[in-house]
């Protein structure tokens, strides 16, 4: 019995230790160390079912927009007595999806692991924080889609509202790029960090407990920005980014 007892013991442990080190050194030691964390996680059966299960919806989606966009041109250009562009018509709005969502991945990508955040959550709190496993409520798929989708109806919103800007700020060189991350991470720390709060807070205790991590949420969505934007990383980076955030969530101490 003590022997099984063992493996749960030394990872509390470890989790406490990592939990102290992190309260003294700040922000961006939890980061690094969260990181480091995930990394090491992504082999794991959970994780790999939902990077497969959220990758696969994820080019669903994409390949429903871009047929869409062909059936709809075609059917256009039919209409309006251009049946013999609709062909070139169709390409032509392939390639408008496929830039579609290369400007919407980001948003896409959240939504859709947002629905099955709550498994690469649990993987992570089963692994490393048993404890406040024990204590978890487990959010419905109904409600973690809710989360997952406004992540990707704010994003896409605010973005749009924000271009102006975004293409004024062209002529500074970095300043559409710094504006882009300090926006993007904003909105990406809050949606992070409710997918693991949701476990343990009720909604009433949402809105105090964003009100006292914003500093935490929007280093949490820097870091899960920059992964998003580098090629090939971006693929795995939402369940990165979610095994990222209990990390985090369980090092600042939950509160």
């Amino acid at each position: 019995m003590l022997l099984g007892l063992r493996a749960p013991i030394a990872r509390a442990a470890r989790a406490q230790a990592v939990l102290a080190f992190t309260r003294r050194r700040g922000h961006k030691a939890a980061m690094l160390r969260a990181l480091a964390l995930s990394i090491g996680q992504l082999g794991d059966p959970p994780v790999l079912r939902v990077l497969a299960k959220s990758l696969g919806l994820t080019i669903i989606v994409f390949l429903a927009l871009g047929g869409g966009g062909w059936w709809a041109a075609r059917a256009l250009a039919q209409r309006y007595g251009a049946g013999g562009w609709s062909d070139l018509a169709g390409v032509a709005a392939v390639f408008a999806a496929l830039l579609t969502s290369w400007l919407l991945f980001r948003s896409v990508a959240i939504a859709v692991v947002g629905i099955f955040a709550d498994e690469v959550v649990e993987a992570v709190e089963r692994r490393h924080y048993p404890a406040a496993l024990a204590t978890a409520r487990p959010v419905p798929i109904a409600r973690g889609a809710t989360i997952g989708l406004g992540s990707a109806a704010r994003t896409i919103l605010v973005n749009l509202a924000l271009s102006p800007l975004y293409i004024a700020l062209l002529v500074t060189g970095v300043g559409t790029a710094a504006a882009f991350f300090v926006v993007n991470g904003w909105l990406l720390g809050r949606d992070l960090g409710d997918m693991v709060a949701a476990r343990h807070h009720k909604r009433p205790a949402m809105r105090d407990w964003r009100s006292g991590t914003r500093g935490g949420r929007f280093v949490l969505g820097l870091a899960g920005t920059a992964l998003l934007v580098v090629p090939l990383v971006n693929l795995v980076a939402p369940v990165l980014a979610a095994a990222m955030a209990t990390h985090w969530y369980h090092m600042r101490g939950r509160g």
